[in-house]
C-alpha cells in the first residue's frame, strides 16, 4: 500500500505537506518523497525509510522547499516517488497509489516505441514513471489521466503537481480513496482524512470513483466526471486505514467495532474470560467483540515500539520475522490460566500468528480462541501493492488448500468451493488451520457480516481477495 498528501495554498505550505505526508507513514515502509513548485521551478526529494522515521529523513530538506505554495508527498511501499518530468504539456510531478498489473505489457509496448525508462525499483520498471510517461505523451493533463484510466489494469489513484495546481485523480473504480479538505488559506487532497485534523483542515468530500478534480488556491473544479461503478477496497476498514479516518463517510474505527460485534453475535456458545486484540489493527475489532459479548477487554499482548518503529523492517526475511516476533510481548498476569478470545484483522502467511501463539502458550494461557475480522484470504490482490507476501504461493490459506487437494493447480472453480462458510471444504480448511496453529478454536468473519459492518452495498466494495469478485 502507499499514501499521499497534496496542498495548494495562498501561503507557504511546506510544513503542511511535510506533516500531512508523515500522517500516512502507516501505509508504507520502503520509500517516501516530496515535490514542490516554488513559483519558478520544481524541487524534489526522495529517501529510503526502511530504517528511519519519515520526519528524520526529510526534516533536513525543508529549507530547500521554503516559499513553496504547492506541493505533494508520498509514503510508498514500492517504487521511488514522486516522478518529475518535462513534457510537451509542461513540467510536472506525480505520485501514485495502486498497482499496474499489466506493467510488463505496457513497458514492452513503450520500449518498442523507443521510449526509455530512467527510474528503476528493485531492478524493474518504476510504475509511477510509466504513469508519468503516459500522461506526458498526451495532449493535455485531462487526456493523460484518461489514458492512464484506459490502459492500466489494476488500479491507479494519483496527484499531479503542475504549475497551475494539483490534479487529484481517483482510480476509475475508486479502489483507493482521495479526500478533499480546506482551511482559510487553501485546499488539500489526501489518502487519509485523519491527516487533516491537527493541521487545521476541514473535510469537504471524497473524490468519486473515476473523478478528477483540479485543486488550486482559489478552489476545486471538476475536470473528469465520476464513473458509474465503484469498488473501494474493503480491507481499508478491516486493516489498512487509520482508526480516525473516514472513507465514503464511514469511520474506520466504528466499522471495526461493528466487525467485532458481528463475530461476538456468532459466538453464542463461547464464554471466554475476556477479549484481546492483536496490536494494533486487531484492537478495534476486539473492543467491538467485548462490547457485543458483554465481557471485559484487556491487553494481554502489548507492542514494544520505542526502538522498532513500523518503518524499521530489514531486507533480510529472517531478520524481518525476528523483528515482528520481538515487537509483541505477552503479559503473563493476563494470560496465565486464562481462556481468552483474540481478535486479529487477517491471516496472511500465518507465520507471525503462529509465533504469537507459541508465546501465549509459553506464558501459561489455558485456551486460545482466535477470531479473524475478515473471511479467509484466498485470492491474491491484483489491484494494490500492499504486500509482496500476498502472492498465491505465500498465502496461508492457499497452502492449506494445496495440501488438501494434493495439487498446485488450483482453478478458480475449485477455490470457489473454499469460500462458502457453510460448505464442507471450507470447514475442513479452517479445522486444519486450527490444528496447525494449535488453537482451541478458530473462526473467520462471514463475508456478508463484514460487508454489513462496513456499511456499503456489496457491489461498491472490492472483495476480490475473499471471493474473486471485482470489476476489471
Amino acid at each position: 500500500m502507499s499514501g499521499f498528501f497534496g496542498c495548494v495554498s495562498r501561503n507557504e505550505c511546506v510544513g503542511d505537506v511535510f506533516y500531512g505526508t508523515d500522517y500516512h507513514s502507516h501505509l508504507g515502509t520502503k520509500r517516501a518523497g516530496m515535490a514542490f513548485f516554488n513559483g519558478e521551478k520544481f524541487v524534489r526529494s526522495i529517501h529510503s525509510i526502511e530504517n528511519a522515521y519519515f520526519r528524520n529523513k526529510f526534516e533536513p530538506d525543508l529549507e530547500r522547499f521554503e516559499g513553496s505554495k504547492m506541493g505533494i508527498g508520498v509514503i510508498s511501499d514500492s517504487e521511488s516517488q514522486p516522478i518529475t518530468i518535462t513534457s510537451a504539456i509542461g513540467r510536472f510531478s506525480v505520485v501514485t497509489v495502486g498497482r499496474v498489473d499489466n506493467i510488463e505489457e505496457l513497458s514492452r509496448k513503450m520500449l518498442k516505441e523507443k521510449i526509455h525508462f530512467s527510474e528503476l525499483s528493485d531492478s524493474s520498471i518504476n510504475a509511477t514513471e510509466l504513469i508519468a510517461i503516459l500522461i506526458g505523451r498526451s495532449a493535455s493533463f485531462e487526456e493523460g489521466i484518461r489514458e492512464v484510466q484506459r490502459q492500466v489494469k489494476g488500479s491507479c489513484s494519483m496527484l499531479i503537481l503542475t504549475e497551475n495546481g494539483i490534479y487529484a485523480a481517483r482510480d476509475k473504480y475508486g479502489r483507493t480513496p482521495i479526500i478533499l479538505g480546506r482551511n482559510e488559506t487553501g485546499y488539500v487532497a489526501a489518502f487519509e482524512s485523519s491527516s487533516f485534523t491537527n493541521l487545521g483542515y476541514e473535510t469537504l468530500r471524497d473524490v468519486e470513483a473515476g473523478e478528477t478534480v483540479l485543486v488550486t488556491a482559489d478552489g476545486i473544479s471538476q475536470v473528469i466526471a465520476p464513473g458509474k461503478k465503484k469498488q473501494i477496497c474493503s480491507f481499508l476498514w478491516v486493516y489498512y486505514g487509520y482508526p480516525s479516518s473516514y472513507y465514503e463517510g464511514i469511520n474506520v474505527e466504528e466499522a471495526r467495532y461493528r466487525c467485532g460485534e458481528a463475530l461476538a453475535a456468532s459466538d453464542k456458545d463461547l464464554h471466554p474470560d475476556f477479549a484481546a486484540g492483536i496490536p494494533d489493527s486487531g484492537i478495534g475489532h476486539a473492543i467491538g467483540y467485548s462490547n457485543g459479548k458483554g465481557i471485559p477487554y484487556k491487553r494481554s499482548f502489548v507492542k514494544y515500539t520505542p526502538t522498532w518503529p513500523r518503518s524499521f523492517m530489514p531486507q533480510n526475511q529472517k531478520m524481518r520475522d525476528l523483528v515482528a516476533k520481538m515487537k509483541l510481548i505477552p503479559n503473563k498476569e493476563l494470560t496465565t490460566g486464562k481462556n481468552i478470545v483474540f481478535l486479529d484483522d487477517s491471516i496472511v502467511r500465518g507465520t507471525q500468528l503462529k509465533d504469537n501463539i507459541v508465546k501465549l502458550v509459553e506464558s501459561g494461557i489455558k485456551e486460545i480462541h482466535m477470531r479473524i475480522a475478515c473471511p479467509p484470504l484466498i485470492f491474491p490482490c491484483i489491484f494494490l501493492n500492499f504486500s509482496s507476501s500476498r502472492s498465491s504461493f505465500d498465502l496461508y490459506t492457499r497452502r492449506i488448500i494445496r495440501d488438501i487437494e494434493g495439487t498446485s493447480d488450483l482453478t478458480d472453480e475449485l477455490l470457489a468451493e473454499y469460500t462458502d462458510p457453510n460448505g464442507a471444504k471450507y470447514k475442513k480448511m479452517v479445522e486444519i488451520m486450527r490444528e496447525h496453529l494449535k488453537l482451541t478454536s478458530l473462526k473467520f468473519q462471514r463475508l456478508d457480516d463484514m460487508v454489513k459492518a462496513i456499511g456499503l452495498p456489496k457491489d461498491q466494495l472490492c472483495t476480490h481477495c475473499f471471493d474473486n469478485s471485482s470489476y476489471q
